[in-house]
């Protein structure tokens, strides 16, 4: 009990930036909260959303943040398969990203899904469940069955570490065989959710799920080379260049694959020029007169194509301060192709040919920001109070005495 005091109280130990940071991001929670109980007795009519356009921002970060939860994987093989030093002493930091990514994924789907009583539906062995029929049943199974398993593991590492001992691989190694295919079907699967609507023709594409899964490796990743640095600076452990760098090679390759797979998607749907090709052409060409999202797109390709150039020269992803513009880049690129490039445009035009241009409200744009800053804070509280059994500065009682 005393230990467990200790490990809450280090949450409440920090600088002055500490306290700033903590502060800052619990008045975007509350600002949010209070939106959602807005929403919440308005309904979702106050948001952007409409029968045309029955998906929008909520949806598109939902989609983004399983790609960044599923890229944990990247580390996840190299640490516990192949016993690879640099990473395997970071492979903790991606799984507690994991999961908070994870959290984010459900807190979104809580939000767009409407009133909140409608919401236990979707918990497994709670609700009932449209399963197997639905794909969304699948996508919560997955999500959830994800989130066990990198707590799993995170979890036992932790309880390693306190214990000051190497975990065991008979324990470890089945969580990870598990976990690893598990992480390619949280996206596969969400694809799947997009690809099973035959009466919108943009997102029915078999290239889809494989476009997910190398954009998740870009952007994932990418965060995480970021988040690590700042990991490394402010709590004085090592992380070594060897691992980051390593991260950003592997980046290089995902973004030259997720490259190629758009490519071919473009000149499938532009070459034969069907009916079709109005989704797409709305997006980076607009259509009717209707081009509210043609700048974010071409910004879009401009990141990921200035990133994939930064990553791929060896010279320039070893210099950091260009690396950190790349992964900047990169996670802006996806990040606007895949929560906004993906989700509205598969609504326009509309079965009727209408044209309904989805602008979100002050109300969405306040609870994702929200929803965005819970997730930062939870990472946070995760890696402050995991980092003093991480550097043995907590240890179990037994070794002591």
């Amino acid at each position: 009990m005393q230990t467990a005091k200790t490990i809450i109280s280090s949450l409440f130990k920090g600088g002055k930036g500490y306290y700033i940071w903590m502060g800052t991001l619990s008045v975007f929670v509350l600002a949010a909260l209070g939106a959602y109980v807005v929403q919440a007795q308005e309904g979702l009519i106050i948001t952007g959303m409409r029968d045309q356009v029955s998906w929008g921002l909520y949806i598109g970060n939902f989609t983004f943040l399983v790609g960044v939860a599923a890229a944990a994987v990247l580390l996840v093989i190299p640490a516990y398969v192949y016993h690879f030093k640099p990473i395997k002493e970071i492979a903790l930091f991606g799984e507690l990203m994991a999961i908070s990514a994870l959290v984010l994924c459900i807190l979104f789907i809580m939000v767009d899904v409407g009133k909140p009583a409608v919401f236990w539906h979707l918990m497994p062995g709670i609700g009932r469940m449209n399963w197997p029929s639905s794909i969304l049943t699948w996508d919560v199974i997955v999500l959830n069955g994800y989130l066990i398993l990198n707590a799993s593991a995170a979890g036992y590492v932790i309880y390693s570490k306190f214990h000051k001992r190497d975990y065991k691989m008979s324990i470890m190694l089945p969580i990870v065989f598990i976990s690893i295919p598990w992480a390619f079907s949280i996206h596969t699967v969400t694809a799947f959710l997009f690809n099973g609507l035959n009466a919108r023709p943009f997102w029915n594409t078999a290239v889809l799920a494989p476009r997910f899964i190398a954009s998740a490796l870009c952007a994932g990743p990418a965060l995480m080379i970021l988040v690590f640095q700042i990991i490394r600076k402010h709590y004085k452990i090592e992380i070594t260049n060897e691992a980051l760098g390593r991260i950003a090679e592997w980046i290089a390759y995902a973004i030259g694959l997720h490259l190629y797979l758009f490519g071919a998607e473009v000149f499938k749907e532009f070459y034969s020029d069907t009916y079709h090709v109005a989704s797409i052409e709305y997006l980076y060409f607009g259509l009717h007169h209707h081009h509210k999202y043609v700048f974010w797109m071409w910004l879009a390709m401009f990141c990921n194509f200035a990133a994939f150039t930064i990553f791929l020269v060896p010279k320039l992803r070893r210099n950091y301060k260009v690396l950190n513009v790349g992964c900047v880049l990169i996670f802006l690129g996806v990040y606007l192709e895949k929560g906004v490039g993906l989700v509205i445009p598969g609504f326009i035009p509309g079965t009727q040919g209408e044209i309904y241009e989805y602008n979100a409200t002050f109300l969405e744009y306040t609870i994702i920001l929200g929803i965005w800053a819970f997730g930062a804070l939870l990472y946070t509280a995760l890696i402050h109070t995991v980092m003093p059994i991480y550097k043995g500065e907590i240890v179990s009682k037994k070794l002591r005495s």
